[in-house]
């Protein structure tokens, strides 16, 4: 569309300006307000690095004339491109909003994703950390158990020992009033260390 307004600007100023029937001028710079007052802006003028170049291009005045005789069946062409570019960019455009709706619906299910993932991660180590807890004291309750056996083996031991030296001491006395009764009497005992 630029580019036709472009082509008409510099048609218009020519070097030598030829002379043309008055109805058609006249209509052609309608032509002109038409096409603009129907454009709409175009995703070329919001995104410079979407549109192409605008090449301007040098016409003859005898392009002109032959521009400016068939107006009537340029400008349904005109006005055919111009709804074609519309509906073009229209589609664009809801391609783009899709897109985007696309793009914030996947980011806002991602981050639902995390929460839920965060929740049900921190829930777990919630719970391992109860465990834990609950493993800590058994194992408290278990060593305190084995603490307790242990020192009443250890105090059974020392019974036992106690008990062996008593017994220990016994015979030791018992063997020494036997031997003072055997040298009292002069008499050799009737068992003599096993051995003999």
């Amino acid at each position: 569309m630029a580019e036709v307004e472009s082509k008409k600007i510099h048609c218009e100023s020519p070097v030598e300006p030829t002379p043309a029937p008055a109805p058609e001028p006249v209509e052609a710079p309608k032509d002109v307000a038409e096409e603009k007052s129907v454009i709409p802006v175009s995703p070329c003028e919001e995104k410079p690095d979407d549109c192409k170049a605008l090449v301007i291009v040098e016409k003859t005045p005898e392009a002109c004339e032959d521009k400016i005789s068939e107006g009537s069946a340029n400008r349904d062409a005109v006005l055919a491109r111009v709804a074609t570019e519309k509906r073009i960019s229209l589609i664009k455009a809801w391609e783009e909003s899709e897109k985007s709706k696309a793009e914030n619906k996947a980011c806002k299910d991602l981050s639902a994703v995390g929460a839920w993932e965060n929740t049900k991660k921190a829930t777990i180590e919630a719970d391992i950390k109860r465990i834990e807890e609950k493993l800590e004291k058994k194992k408290a309750g278990y060593v305190e158990k084995m603490k307790n056996k242990i020192a009443s083996i250890h105090k059974a031991a020392e019974e036992k020992r106690a008990m062996i030296e008593a017994k220990q001491g016994e015979d030791l006395l018992k063997a020494e009033e036997i031997a003072a009764k055997y040298r009292a009497t002069q008499t050799t005992p009737k068992k003599l260390l096993g051995c003999f």
